[in-house]
């Protein structure tokens, strides 16, 4: 079978390389003229530093799914942060996590004494919710328009708590509003409000500290080049700067991919991107969706190393809540914003010249506004620097080399659903069941999605498990067979 997949992001490239191997004829199209999608570089002169994605989760996920595609561990390194990484409160306070459990607990007595038994409760909790959702919601696809209503589906979803918030379930755990803080703040990891978002993406937090963070060495944008690699080797056809003009649709079936002026047949289409945009392409608009929020993105080459400064740390605003609904209710940028600091060249030399630093800042921000944002974009970069320089990062303008910025519209731009950075927002009726799934349109039988916002969700290896949900579901469908343990598979 000929399968055309529209989108060369980390979706396409894993669904391509696992559909090959289940013996489809795969042919890979990308508007761009490199693959990875959000995988990618931000490079000037002789500096690089991730674009999009910088904290590897869950490895073990990762590096399973790799192997299932034909990916050695020799191509790629990883590197455990441990400590895992630093939170910086207004009030002065810095908060260490550490994946070591005897550290951690340490940590939370000389910061938050008496914290210590709600740590351990929630960890224990996280754990048991964790095996509970992890095949239910990130292992099986949800298909039917009656999933989402079953009793074992709501069921599971009330053990998880999905029916409260984030932020609200912690309250059951944790008596500090900065502790609550702590664990709350990973919604924003994949683009959600902490005080809206299910209580499901607490184990986001919780799998920081069972199964660590972790730094892909030459930046997470290496796995694209790794993954290319062996899509060369297996001999997939990519065609780059293909510019997707229509997918023929007729009588239930897609037909064919007309791009650049010429046209394809093929016999079956995987839509990769974020899925309000992609389904354009086949004449369908569906939902509206609530996107995730955006991000102002300011990259730094900066003379001299901040070795003082972990890899990973977050500063928090005085007001994290009211921060949180100036971006997700207000749609305004914050007044005093929280952010995210990526200082890889303290253990890569890779990424900048010798003796230089490559630093990435993340600072969320509502995916649109009403101003425009050039208008905005530098009294937020200077507030931001001007914070960094008294946290640590001393004379940091003045020993900045270049400063580049990067705001939702060049997201939009680039493809990003209104300029969010993480696809659909992780909202309750936009996942689990209720996220597009693999085969979106019952009457399309062979129209299929992959990608961020489709379902399990977002963050690099759970879009690569959506991958394999659906690659696994496309065999059954077309060739009828069933996957043993050990993924070979027999007819049906």
């Amino acid at each position: 079978m000929r399968v055309s997949i529209i989108g060369g992001g980390i979706g396409g490239m894993m669904s391509a390389l696992l559909l090959n191997k289940k013996g489809f004829e795969v042919t890979l199209f990308e508007k761009e003229k490199k693959l990875g999608g959000r995988l990618a570089y931000h490079i000037h002169g002789d500096y690089k530093i991730d674009k999009g994605p910088t904290i590897v989760l869950l490895p073990e996920m990762l590096q399973s799914l790799l192997k299932e595609a034909g990916v050695s561990e020799e191509e790629y390194e990883l590197i455990s942060c441990d400590p895992l990484y630093d939170l910086h409160f207004a009030d002065g306070t810095i908060y260490t996590k550490y994946r070591d459990k005897q550290a951690q607990m340490e940590e939370i007595n000389r910061v938050f004494p008496g914290e210590e038994a709600g740590y351990l409760e929630f960890m224990s909790d996280m754990e048991k919710r964790f095996n509970e959702g992890k095949p239910r919601f990130l292992e099986q696809s949800f298909l039917k328009r009656w999933d989402a209503i079953q009793p074992a589906t709501l069921n599971s979803l009330r053990k998880l708590k999905a029916f409260k918030s984030v932020s609200r379930q912690l309250h059951n755990y944790f008596q500090d509003d900065r502790l609550k803080t702590a664990y709350a703040l990973q919604t924003l990891y994949i683009g959600g409000n902490p005080f809206q978002t299910p209580g499901i993406y607490s184990l986001v937090s919780y799998s920081e500290h069972e199964h660590g963070i972790y730094y892909m060495k030459g930046g997470y944008a290496k796995l694209a080049e790794v993954l290319e690699k062996k899509m060369i080797e297996e001999n997939i056809r990519i065609v780059k700067e293909a510019n997707i003009e229509k997918i023929s649709i007729a009588s239930g079936r897609a037909e064919g991919v007309l791009y650049n002026s010429k046209y394809e047949q093929t016999d079956a289409v995987v839509l990769n991107g974020d899925f309000p945009i992609a389904e354009k392409l086949i004449n369908k608009q569906g939902r509206q969706y609530q996107p995730s929020s955006g991000c102002v993105l300011i990259y730094i080459g900066a003379d001299g190393l901040y070795d003082n400064r972990k890899m990973h740390q977050f500063y928090l605003s005085e007001n994290f809540e009211k921060n949180m609904n100036q971006i997700f209710k207000e749609r305004v940028i914050p007044e005093d914003p929280s952010y995210y600091v990526f200082n890889p060249s303290i253990i890569d030399e890779t990424l900048a010249p010798k003796g230089k630093s490559a630093l990435y800042v993340l600072v969320p921000v509502p995916s649109e506004i009403d101003e425009d944002w050039e208008s905005v974009k530098y009294s937020l970069k200077e507030k931001v620097l001007e914070s960094m320089e008294r946290s640590g990062f001393e004379s940091l303008r003045e020993r900045a080399e270049w400063i580049d910025i990067r705001t939702p519209e060049e997201a939009k731009q680039e493809g990003l659903y209104t300029g969010g950075s993480f696809g659909i927002a992780p909202a309750l009726f936009q996942s689990g069941p209720f996220r597009p799934q693999f085969q979106p349109y019952p009457e399309l039988e062979n129209v299929f999605a992959t990608g961020a916002s489709t379902h399990p969700g977002g963050g690099v290896p759970i879009v690569m498990q959506g991958a394999k949900l659906l690659a696994d579901g496309m065999d059954r469908k077309f060739y009828r067979r069933e996957r043993s343990a050990d993924g070979t598979g027999k007819s049906v």
